[in-house]
């Protein structure tokens, strides 16, 4: 397939899927390790009542099918050789469909989807400790076996699909190869099976003994794949091309790897709506901790017949915080916010105060029906004192999951490397880097990070490098901000904020 460019050195590369939340992008990633054209389609997620979040899935094929075309499209008029397809996605959103027809039989289950968290919280006594040793995650208040049971149970369609062998299930990854393949593979990777709370850490995998606690039958468990163990090739009534679809990973996964989270110690901070940080922890899994909440242990990846695993911790609110300031009226853009925060020097005693927990808080204690509080508001308190008590805010919360999966793994971070649109605040990364004691890379490219991380490993089960660490360590390096605060007054600046989050929980009312 590949052509020849005014004489050039004819070029190869991985078309990439990348099937977030709110939106499907797909591109080349060339040999060189870098995104060409990436190509955006937003994907609507509805909210039928308070506690449930769906998605039409067969949007989420359609937006997948036009994107992937034109980076197939954009390739030929290039020259440019597809070696493989590779894929990243939402991870926990499930699907029922029907292997004949190949329609769904009820909207997706959105991961964000609570539905079922009281029912699912009955079960915690008894199973929290045995799914946190051998799962790496407590029961967690959401359960795609737990959905497709009660479909299977109470919708005529699905029970009847299933009684005659008809039904499928899958998380979207399942969705997308099985279409993308013409319907000839029914498998899903560890990196996104490990989200549904269903899979077993060591063994690679499905813990059968909780899924069928949940009445899901085990018939209906899609195959096991390494997330580079290749998935078929795909049908060219599909894309218009016939190439292996050579790897699959669940998103933040597969921005890891892009992002330089290879080996222990090793991790990165995306900044988004909310914020994720996770560390590799190499081939022995860091299980989470008691004292530690919200911090789970997963797959990093699976090559072959080898797991890294990696650590997770992730707070609801960064950007979010940021649009509800401008929302109200109070700043015109983050960007104005940001450049207000930075006019307002380091200094201790500081106020006001800011705990950013709009949507709860997760570490370092579980406690999602929090809220957020604003202290310390005097006559003398300015915009630009409110801007840098929200960055603040924050910082200390992205501090916390740094702090809390450094500890859960048993050392420090070797390497900390951040992304996501909110990472472009160069006052926010200043104050990051000055609680964390850590220098921050800003890497260059972090938008397309769940993109290249998947086409890595693509690339390398194909051969376009010799390894991952030939690709990651070949592309451009970041900005890197460094930490200026003196450790006491470091020190002195985190308890402060333990001793703020610690008063504003005694006195928050507890969730239902």
């Amino acid at each position: 397939m590949t052509q020849t460019i005014s004489g050039a050195v004819p070029r190869r590369g991985v078309l990439s899927i990348d099937e977030g939340t709110t939106g499907t992008r797909a591109g080349l990633v060339l040999d060189s390790g870098t995104a060409h054209e990436v190509s955006y389609r937003p994907i609507a997620v509805s909210h039928p009542n308070d506690l449930s979040v769906e998605q039409d899935p067969m949007e989420i094929w359609s937006a997948t099918v036009e994107v992937a075309r034109r980076a197939v499209g954009r390739a030929r008029a290039l020259g440019i050789g597809i070696s493989a397809v590779a894929l990243s996605t939402q991870r926990a959103t499930a699907m029922l469909w029907d292997r004949v027809t190949g329609r769904p039989l009820a909207p997706a289950l959105v991961w964000q989807d609570r539905r079922y968290a009281r029912e699912l919280a009955a079960y915690e006594p008894e199973w929290d400790a045995v799914l946190l040793a051998r799962q790496g995650r407590p029961v967690g208040s959401r359960s795609p076996f737990l959905w497709a049971a009660r479909q299977i149970a109470e919708d005529p369609e699905t029970a009847e699909a299933y009684r005659t062998g008809r039904l499928l299930f899958g998380t979207v990854d399942t969705w997308l190869i099985w279409r993308l393949t013409g319907g000839a593979v029914h498998a899903t990777t560890p990196t996104n099976a490990a989200a549904t709370g269903g899979y077993l850490l060591e063994r690679h995998a499905w813990d059968e003994e909780w899924i069928e606690r949940l009445g899901f039958p085990l018939d209906l468990l899609p195959e096991l794949r390494s997330d580079d163990a290749g998935f078929g090739t795909t049908d060219p009534a599909v894309l218009g091309v016939a190439v292996p679809l050579a790897a699959s990973m669940g998103d933040q996964h597969a921005a890891l790897v892009a992002l330089g989270g290879l080996f222990a110690g090793q991790g990165m901070c995306v900044y988004g709506t909310g914020a994720f940080v996770d560390a590799a922890t190499g081939t022995t899994p860091a299980l989470p901790r008691p004292d530690i909440a919200g911090v789970l242990a997963q797959p990093g990846r699976r090559q072959g017949d080898t797991t890294r695993y990696s650590l997770e911790a992730y707070v609801s609110t960064a950007g979010s915080a940021l649009r509800w300031l401008c929302d109200m009226g109070l700043f015109a853009s983050p960007r104005e916010l940001g450049e207000e925060a930075g006019r307002v020097p380091t200094r201790p005693g500081r106020t006001p105060r800011f705990v950013p927990a709009l949507a709860g808080i997760r570490t370092p204690v579980w406690r999602p029906e929090s809220t957020a509080a604003l202290t310390g508001l005097t006559l003398a308190t300015t915009r630009a004192d409110l801007a840098r008590a929200v960055l603040d805010g924050i910082a200390h919360s992205v501090c916390d999951l740094i702090d809390g999966v450094a500890d859960t793994m048993g050392a420090p971070f070797t390497r900390l490397r951040v992304g996501g649109g909110v990472s472009g605040s160069d006052p926010l990364l200043r104050i990051q880097a000055d609680l964390t004691g850590l220098p921050l890379e800003r890497v260059a490219d972090s938008a397309t990070a769940s993109l290249r991380g998947t086409a890595y490993l693509a690339g390398v089960a194909h051969g376009l490098w010799s390894s991952l660490e030939e690709v990651v360590e070949a592309q451009p390096r970041g900005e890197v901000f460094e930490p200026s605060l003196p450790a006491a007054e470091r020190a002195g600046q985190r308890a402060a904020w333990r001793e703020l989050l610690h008063a504003h929980l005694e006195t928050s009312p507890p969730g239902p």
